[in-house]
C-alpha cells in the first residue's frame, strides 16, 4: 500500500508536550471497515481453530460420550456449552484488547492498513483504554453491520465510534518510519555502499556556546527528550516540522542560532546530549 495516497484532508490537531502542534490525519470508515474485515477474517480462522482443539481434547477426556450428549450428563454438557460461549466471546472481545494494547494500537488488520489507535493526547494507549473502547464494541454492532458505531463516525468530527467516545481514543492513519541500521545519524541502509567507510561511523561533532547552553532548564531538556523519545513514531514530515519547530524555541531562549549546515535533528541531538553532561539549570 502506498502511504503517499492517504487522504490528508480530515485531519486533527494537538498540542503535544513539546509545546508545538502535530496534525494527525484521520482514518475514515472506509480504512476502518477493510481492516475490521481483515480482522474479522483472522478471527475467524483463529475460531474455527479453537473449536477444533476444543473437540479433540473433549475426545480425549474420559466418559466423552457423555460429556456430548445432555441427556447422558448434564453437568458435562453444561461445561462442554460454556466452553463453546466463552471461546467465541474471548476472541471477539480478548483480540482486539489484547493486540491494541499489547502492539502499539494495532490488530493485524489495522497494521496491514497503516492504522493506529491512539489517546486524543497523541499518546499511545494502555490495556484500559483497550478494554474501554472494546467493552462497547458490542453496542457498536448494533442492531447489525456496526451500524451504530458507523453512524457515530459519519456524526463526529473526528470520527469516533461509541468505544471511542468513551475511551477517550482516536484511529488515525501511521505512517511507518524506518528506523535507522546504524546507531549514529540518519543514514539510509545503502549509505554505506556510497560512502567511506570512516564517514559511515563518525559522528558529527557540534560546538555550542556554554553560556548558551547554560540559560536551557530542566524542562527544555525534558521537551528535547520528549521530542527524542517520540520522533520514530511520527510521520516523516511532522517530524520534520516538529524538529524545526523546537530548534526555532532553544535558539530563542539560548540566544544563539544552529551552526551553518545543521540539520534540526542533529542540532537537538547535540544539544540533549550535552545538557545531560553538564546539567541544564533549574527550572524557573
Amino acid at each position: 500500500m502506498n502511504d503517499g495516497n492517504i487522504d490528508l484532508r480530515d485531519q486533527l490537531s494537538i498540542d503535544t508536550p513539546e509545546l508545538v502542534g502535530i496534525e494527525l490525519p484521520l482514518a475514515g470508515i472506509g480504512s476502518r471497515c477493510v481492516a475490521l474485515l481483515v480482522d474479522s477474517v483472522v478471527q475467524g480462522v483463529a475460531m474455527i481453530a479453537l473449536v477444533i482443539i476444543l473437540l479433540i481434547l473433549i475426545a480425549l477426556l474420559p466418559h466423552a460420550p457423555a460429556a456430548l450428549h445432555a441427556n447422558s450428563s448434564p453437568a458435562s454438557a453444561k461445561w462442554a456449552i460454556a466452553l463453546f460461549i466463552f471461546v467465541p466471546f474471548l476472541i471477539q472481545w480478548g483480540y482486539f484488547s489484547l493486540f491494541e494494547a499489547f502492539w502499539h494500537g494495532q490488530t493485524p488488520g489495522k497494521r496491514l492498513l497503516n492504522l493506529r489507535v491512539i489517546q486524543q493526547s497523541g499518546r499511545p494507549i494502555g490495556l484500559f483504554e483497550s478494554m474501554s473502547r472494546n467493552l462497547i464494541r458490542i453496542i457498536d454492532m448494533l442492531p447489525g453491520f456496526y451500524l451504530v458505531g458507523a453512524l457515530c463516525i459519519f456524526a463526529n468530527r473526528r470520527q469516533q465510534r461509541l468505544g471511542d467516545m468513551v475511551a477517550g481514543t482516536l484511529v488515525v492513519h501511521s505512517v511507518p518510519v524506518q528506523t535507522p541500521m546504524l546507531p549514529q545519524g540518519t543514514r539510509t541502509f545503502t549509505a554505506p555502499a556510497v560512502e567511506r567507510p570512516l564517514q559511515a561511523i563518525a559522528p558529527k561533532i557540534i560546538d555550542l556556546p556554554a553560556d548558551a547552553v547554560a540559560r536551557l532548564s530542566r524542562d527544555d531538556l525534558q521537551l528535547l527528550e520528549n521530542f527524542l523519545g517520540r520522533r520514530l513514531d511520527l510521520p516523516i514530515e511532522v517530524r520534520a516540522r516538529l524538529a524545526e519547530k523546537l530548534s526555532r524555541h532553544m535558539e530563542e531562549k539560548m540566544r544563539s542560532q544552529i551552526p551553518p549546515g545543521t540539520s534540526h535533528e542533529t542540532f537537538l541531538e547535540t544539544l540533549a546530549l550535552g545538557l545531560r553532561e553538564v546539567g541544564p539549570a533549574n527550572s524557573r
